[in-house]
């Protein structure tokens, strides 16, 4: 490579080859007349002209959205890209042969020509707007193909679109949020990611908004069509538009952000990063979203009848005579195996054993590579005597209007929502006292099948004569599959005291009220009790077990 030409590099970049020869020509390919490529820059499309010194008139325009370079071997390669002899058909009908100096320049030219394809196309400096790239995109490369197919395919159907428009927790909290927060919308332009049948585009337009552009990737996005134009009032100010957030172009920011990325336990399908990438490309700086953070939920629990019910699972696999078979080998498998579920059900709020923690997340502030994996260190102090089975996790997210903050929860003892809560069950329970420290870690790790590896460890001290001399310490842990729940959707049962267990006190934590400050530094803070009455508040707690700070 001879060196950039022009002002920035970027606009035009030039290579001296040993020689070039067209396929299509008769002439002899033998001549080592010097040549020259060059990419340049024309109104924002990418070009590449390859012309012989010796002939300065003579050169091959290249437009790089339509060419393709082949390696023919070590110092020689071929550039075919679409012609046109009817003005009506497109065709590959033209190929240059280039020969080059030596490896390296061939090198510097292909890695040059793949450079300068990706930014003339891939980054969209050619796309009109509500069109998408034909190259590999970010979602792609994270994503196996296969749960991405699964994925579209289930939100392309229109009785999933039901279940959670009938959601009426879900739906109507969103509604609220929107309508009394009608000053973040009169007027403004806003995006909904990943938009589904188009509902909170609706609202949005309900609200005053002067434009939303509704983004969804799967098959919905025709039947939102078909719902906004059924309502065209509000449909004349809505756009939808059918492809992948990480691939769309839009023809301008947006004031607001609206969506509903939530999965079982707020982080399930990986939507959040989706979230974030779309703040990243569309929102005006200081725009705001919606929700505007969430928090991830986390107390132990005792549930006997949820442990057997699972152990039980494994029976079949004891049988010795099976058809004259024996299953045994299998057992100790299978026995994990139903434990790597995490339980999807709602429970009764009073199997908790301890005040819950929260880690938060902010939607507005916290990277894409940031939701790759949480590392979560866990705390909590027994309120009762009696055996952990494991920890229990549940979410909510905050609309942070202008006019109005709202939750919406997913708290055990609230409204049942199509989230429920989410429970991960230890295949060994750890046994405490009221009083006593559990301490552990939950470790979460995105896969390519949008959906997390849990790794939880909880432990405790032994109890008892001569234990605390020798620092016995309980640790059981187990590795979960988010992205393969048992879905338990039973109500939850009247929970039976055995002999050897002193009645569960429902634990609540305080009703502290939110504001913007308490969440820009702080990764943990209290959740707002559910709105089921109250037999242990946690100052209650406190006093009976030593510190306030000591449970928090």
């Amino acid at each position: 490579m001879e060196g950039s030409k022009g002002e920035e590099a970027q606009k035009q970049q030039e290579f001296v080859l040993a020689s070039i020869s067209e396929l299509a020509s008769s002439s002899s390919s033998s001549s080592l007349t010097p040549a020259v490529a060059r990419f340049s820059s024309e109104d924002g499309v990418g070009k590449l002209r390859f012309q012989q010194e010796a002939e300065s008139d003579a050169r091959v325009n290249v437009d790089l959205q339509t060419a393709q370079l082949f390696k023919l071997g070590p110092v020689q390669s071929v550039c075919i890209s679409e012609g046109s002899d009817t003005g009506t058909e497109k065709l590959f009908s033209r190929g240059v042969t280039i020969h080059f100096k030596n490896e390296e320049e061939s090198g510097a030219f292909h890695n040059a020509f793949e450079q300068w394809k990706k930014d003339f196309i891939v980054q969209g400096k050619k796309l009109p707007n509500g069109e998408i790239s034909s190259s590999k995109s970010k979602f792609d490369d994270k994503i196996e193909p296969s749960s991405a197919k699964m994925y579209f395919h289930y939100y392309g159907q229109l009785l999933h679109q039901q279940n959670m428009l009938q959601d009426y927790v879900r739906t109507g909290t969103y509604y609220a949020a929107v309508i009394e927060n009608r000053v973040d919308f009169t007027g403004r332009v806003v995006v909904d990611v990943g938009a589904g049948s188009g509902i909170l585009s609706l609202f949005a337009a309900q609200a005053g908004a002067k434009h939303v552009y509704a983004v969804e990737a799967s098959e919905m996005a025709e039947y939102a069509r078909k719902l906004i134009a059924g309502n065209p009032s509000l449909g004349q100010r809505i756009t939808v538009i059918k492809g992948k957030v990480e691939e769309v172009e839009l023809p301008e920011k947006a004031d607001i952000l609206i969506s509903e990325p939530m999965g079982t336990l707020l982080i399930n399908e990986r939507m959040l990063e989706t979230y974030v990438i779309a703040r990243d490309r569309f929102l005006q700086p200081n725009g705001k979203m919606f929700p505007t953070l969430g928090r991830i939920h986390m107390a132990p629990f005792s549930d006997e009848y949820l442990f057997v019910e699972i152990a039980n699972k494994a029976l079949f696999w004891q049988q010795q005579n099976y058809y004259g078979v024996d299953l045994q080998p299998l057992y100790a498998s299978a026995f994990q195996g139903y434990f790597s579920q995490p339980v999807v059900d709602a429970f009764d709020p009073r199997l908790l054993v301890a005040p819950s923690m929260s880690h938060v997340i902010d939607f507005t502030k916290i990277n894409e590579e940031d939701l790759y994996e949480f590392d979560i260190p866990l705390r909590f102090v027994a309120a009762v005597g009696t055996r952990v089975h494991g920890l229990a996790c549940w979410f909510d997210v905050l609309f942070d209007g202008s006019t109005v903050q709202r939750w919406l929860t997913t708290a055990p003892g609230a409204p049942t929502t199509h989230w429920y809560q989410l429970r991960c069950v230890l295949s060994q329970p750890i046994y405490v006292m009221a009083g006593q420290e559990i301490t552990g870690r939950l470790h979460m790790i995105a896969h390519n099948a949008q959906s997390y590896t849990i790794y939880l460890t909880l432990a405790a001290k032994m109890w008892g004569p001569g234990a605390e001399q020798g620092g016995i310490i309980q640790e059981s842990s187990c590795k979960l599959d988010l992205k393969e729940p048992y879905y338990r959707m039973s109500q939850p049962q009247a929970y039976t005291i055995t002999q050897d267990q002193q009645p569960h006190q429902q634990i609540q934590a305080q009703d502290i009220p939110i504001h913007s400050q308490d969440f820009e530094d702080s990764e943990f803070i209290p959740q707002p009790s559910p709105s089921s009455g109250v037999k242990m508040t946690l100052a209650d707690f406190a006093r009976s077990t030593g510190s306030l700070k000591d449970t928090l």
